[in-house]
């Protein structure tokens, strides 16, 4: 794209020089092409809505005429006006001035820097130099010299193809549950006593076998069945009864399946019985839990003494304490626990879609949620999400996925207000990212920068919003580390500003935008920055035919400027 010329410039220094008229200035006129330049970039770029313009050139030894100066005005020129940059003056070293000595016998070199903001009238421009002669008070305008032409405007070509985010459901088709009850025993005792079993847990359990035997949303895992003997009397008999009061915890439940007509209730690898020996575990639970008066006591006996005999022995020591505990703590450690096993299987995607049509309101948030990733149609969408945001108004997400939808539908304005009421609801990267969005297309670059620099937990599609900026800032690198391991149009067109055009042609061709009128206008681009003539024509001619449109602007891009005579068409 970046071009050196020097030609150019000596018919620059000859009208330059030829200023005066007179005394000196014709010779300069003579051999103004000795006079060398370069023009970076050529022809112009657009960067981050400017046009940078660098001018390095030459003055050779005994060129310049002594007394005279010059006023040299670089200018941007179209159709409807000019956009002129600063001005730069040179001087001979003789002349009376402010302006940058030329000395007459070694000459000088001289660098030009400068830039302005874009117009969308550059497109079709020339950089012009608009010379003003002067010597003593002589004064005379002379013919602008053409410098470069511009101005390359491919950076424009970014879409707004931003990135909402919908926030997550979390349904869980299968969860797994269980139903839970405690049988207590006497001590030294595996006998269920009928007092045992009019507990309300227990009655629960067996009323919730009853109730579930044949429910079709339930899938009986399995039983398993623990159980303790409270820490008193002699190790190896607990352990024994441990086991024991297991079995009979298991016999009970093995009834209740029978009686219930569980297939599995004969099936013995159904049932995991297991007996743990004394529960110093619980014991210690127990009197944490607690507050009687030697408690912190007998803590520290259990933290003292780690053999389970020893232990027992120095609280008995403790008479009264000890009575407490065997009357008010123990018989709860004396004990069955009972976990059947079940997975809860949640609604189908074809009873969740009919449900949020006949019976909205009897589904759960998570449900409404996933139903309504369930449609494509975007209408639908919206009614299941109004539902949930209603229902459940304490949750941003319906309101925040609502904003999604009517995005997608053109509803910007819509759409900025549920991001705005679900990020109330709870402030959110989510929304926050979301908003960003609509403020970047709304042109507050700004703004949408500080959104996305707050929503960073969103995840990847934060950053490529980001991304998207940095084009439009002329920050090609930042834009191609957020953009990384995206196959996008912008993607693409950010790693080819960046320079690196080969880079993008790999990224495009992965793109789903590659077969686009606007993916082959960029392809062609991509061709005629790697000197592929063939590649500008082919894919001029495919994109023009999906839109002519694009014929005009391929005439007239400088991008094309080397293939006037092979376009395609």
């Amino acid at each position: 794209m970046e071009h050196n010329h020097r030609a150019g410039f000596a018919a620059l220094a000859a009208t330059a020089l030829v200023v005066a008229g007179c005394g000196g200035l014709g010779k300069m006129d003579k051999y103004a092409s000795t006079i060398t330049h370069t023009v970076d970039p050529n022809p112009l770029i657009v960067q981050g809505d400017t046009v940078h313009v660098n001018i390095n050139g030459n003055f050779p030894g005994k060129y310049f005429y002594r007394k005279a100066q010059v006023e040299l005005t670089p200018t941007i020129t179209y159709s409807s006006g000019q956009t002129p940059l600063k001005m730069a003056g040179f001087q001979g070293d003789k002349a009376a001035g402010n302006y940058t000595v030329v000395p007459y016998e070694q000459g000088k070199s001289f660098s030009y820097t400068d830039k302005v903001a874009y117009a969308p009238a550059m497109e079709q421009s020339e950089l012009m130099l608009n010379i003003v002669g002067k010597q003593g008070k002589k004064e005379k305008p002379f013919k602008a010299v053409k410098l470069a032409d511009g101005v390359i405007t491919t950076p424009y070509l970014v879409m707004s193809d931003d990135r909402v985010i919908t926030a997550p459901d979390k349904f869980v088709r299968v969860t797994a549950q269980d139903a839970t009850a405690r049988i207590q025993y006497l001590v030294q005792s595996s006998v269920v006593r009928p007092v045992a079993l009019q507990a309300q847990d227990v009655k629960d359990l067996a009323a919730f076998v009853k109730k579930n035997k044949d429910n079709a949303r339930i899938t009986w895992k399995g039983v398993a069945i623990d159980a303790w003997a409270s820490p008193e009397g002699e190790l190896q008999m607990n352990d024994h009864l441990a086991d024991d009061r297991a079995a009979t915890a298991k016999t009970w439940i093995k009834g209740v399946l029978t009686a219930n007509k569980f297939t599995q209730a004969k099936d013995d690898a159904f049932y995991a019985p297991k007996g743990h020996g004394e529960d110093w575990e619980g014991f210690k639970r127990e009197v944490t839990a607690s507050n009687f008066a030697d408690k912190q006591l007998v803590l520290r006996v259990l933290e003292m003494y780690p053999e389970g005999d020893k232990r027992e022995q120095e609280i008995k020591n403790m008479a009264k304490t000890y009575k407490e505990l065997a009357d008010n703590l123990l018989p709860r450690l004396r004990r069955s626990e009972i976990h059947v096993n079940y997975d809860l299987n949640g609604y189908s995607d074809d009873e969740l879609k009919s449900l949020s049509k006949t019976a909205p309101d009897s589904l759960k948030l998570e449900e409404l949620l996933k139903a309504a990733t369930l449609t494509n149609d975007l209408n639908e969408q919206v009614r299941i999400y109004k539902v949930a945001e209603a229902k459940f108004p304490q949750d941003f997400r319906p309101a925040n996925n609502m904003g999604c939808i009517l995005f997608q539908q053109g509803k910007s304005a819509e759409a900025e207000a549920e991001f705005q009421r679900a990020n109330g609801i709870q402030d959110n990267p989510i929304s926050t990212n979301n908003l960003g969005v609509i403020a970047r297309q709304k042109g507050d670059r700004k703004k949408a920068a500080q959104l996305f620099a707050k929503a960073t937990a969103a995840g990847n599609d934060v950053k490529y919003n980001q991304g998207i900026i940095d084009i439009q800032n002329g920050n090609y690198a930042s834009a191609n580390g957020n953009m990384a391991g995206q196959n996008t149009f912008n993607a693409a067109l950010a790693k080819m500003l960046g320079g690196d055009a080969a880079g993008a042609g790999t990224i495009l061709a992965a793109s789903p935008d590659k077969d686009s009128a606007k993916g082959l206008y960029l392809a062609a681009i991509i061709a005629a920055r790697t000197n592929n003539g063939q590649g500008v024509a082919s894919n001029l001619a495919a994109a023009v035919a999906k839109d002519p449109s694009l014929k005009a602007k391929a005439q007239t891009d400088l991008e094309f400027r080397s293939y006037k005579g092979n376009l395609g068409f």
